[in-house]
């Protein structure tokens, strides 16, 4: 199983705009796409005061093909369509895990 972790921090006065957005919009859009078969949302409960809030969304996909391939087609536009919605109010990155297995030495 692939992991790909997306973490944004965004300003608080934009949260239930964004949160509203992802859920119905971005979330699905992803999903959509065929690349993922499950996702889930997080928020950060450790916030540092004045510093906005965190969520981390995981997709998650059984291959890294899958990845690649939502990477290459996918991403791009649906990056850009975040980006601009809600420019300057928001800083993200990513990460691309692999689970280990551990019943496997």
């Amino acid at each position: 199983m692939i992991l790909y972790s997306v973490t944004v921090n965004i300003e608080p006065e934009i949260e239930n705009d964004w949160l509203t957005w992802m859920k119905h919009n971005h979330i699905p859009k992803v999903m959509a796409t065929g690349k993922f078969k499950d996702f889930k949302l997080l928020r950060l409960l450790q916030e540092v005061e004045g510093q906005g809030m965190t969520y981390n969304i995981q997709y998650y996909a059984e291959t890294i093909g899958d990845v690649e391939a939502y990477l290459e087609q996918d991403a791009p536009i649906l990056a850009e369509e975040h980006r601009l919605r809600y420019l300057n109010k928001h800083v993200a990155f990513r990460t691309l895990l692999e689970e280990v297995d551990i019943n496997n030495d």
